[in-house]
């Protein structure tokens, strides 16, 4: 169990009294505390709760806020306490997480600028209009254990007898009982080796017998038909999260451009050495 889990789970059994400050206005920099003269603001209790598991976010408002304040307390504490200056590892730590949390900001400004309609429907015309969607196939399959089984079972087929008939009488599938009816099904929905060799069929076509990891198909493709395009409603958030995506893209790629980038090209440094972790504590 977590340090925040054992305070949290503490804090059940003990409240702090509510200060008059809380009928003021608040802000981040609202002080809700002080150790030793180091203050513990609102802010800071505000960015501990976003770690926090779901299941304790939702703790009465009450139990939350006293379970985190008693947690940065009890942090603060041991901070003060410790004399040892900041090792190798948490300095860089606050570096890194530094670095991230103003990427991530700037990132969250670019993603925050506004796409016109214009650009919505040039994106939406560009990925469907007039582009073939491929096909979609309806087609129905008897599975079975051996090849022998599906050669048998074509032979059968090939002399007149009714394919949905074997089906309910032989294959082993979930789709047996009807017949053996897949419904449609588009490019991706099925295992590789059956896909391949529903494209490969003209309706009407039985196939030879194909194996995938479930056992031996033999398939009979009924019906093609053109996939339609998606409804630009249908899609409107996924081309704005690319839209979004691109213009992100195109802003760090000019300022890479203008960044003084230096790649230093050691020989002697291992590209192994990034999973030393070990060198943290040297």
């Amino acid at each position: 169990m977590g340090f925040h889990k054992l305070v949290l789970l503490a804090a059940t059994c003990c409240t702090f009294g509510s200060g008059a400050w809380a009928q003021e206005a608040v802000s981040a920099e609202t002080v809700v505390a002080r150790v030793n003269g180091e203050a513990i603001t609102l802010g800071h209790m505000l960015l501990v709760r976003e770690s926090l598991p779901n299941e304790y976010k939702s703790l009465p408002d009450r139990q939350l806020f006293d379970g985190i304040l008693e947690q940065l307390v009890q942090q603060t504490i041991l901070s003060q306490k410790s004399s040892a200056p900041d090792s190798l590892q948490i300095r860089l730590t606050l570096e890194n997480d530094r670095r991230l949390m103003r990427a991530a900001r700037m990132i969250e400004q670019w993603s925050e600028q506004p796409i016109s309609e214009g650009a919505i429907q040039d994106a939406y015309e560009a990925a469907y209009s007039g582009v073939d969607q491929g096909l979609e196939y309806k087609a129905a399959h008897i599975l079975v254990e051996t090849e022998a089984a599906a050669l048998e079972l074509i032979e059968k087929v090939n002399a007149g007898e009714e394919f949905s008939a074997l089906a309910r009488d032989f294959s082993t599938g979930p789709s047996g009982p009807g017949g053996g009816d897949l419904g449609w099904f588009g490019k991706g929905m099925m295992v590789p080796p059956f896909e391949q060799a529903v494209i490969e069929l003209e309706v009407g076509e039985v196939s030879k017998p194909v194996k995938t990891d479930f056992g031996w198909h033999v398939i009979l493709l009924n019906e093609t038909r053109a996939v339609e395009s998606p409804a630009l409603e249908d899609v409107r958030e996924m081309i704005v999260e690319d839209l979004r995506r691109a213009a992100v893209e195109a802003e760090m790629a000019v300022l890479r451009s203008q960044a003084d980038i230096e790649l230093i090209e050691d020989p002697q440094i291992d590209p192994g050495a990034v999973k030393n972790f070990e060198l943290l504590s040297q």
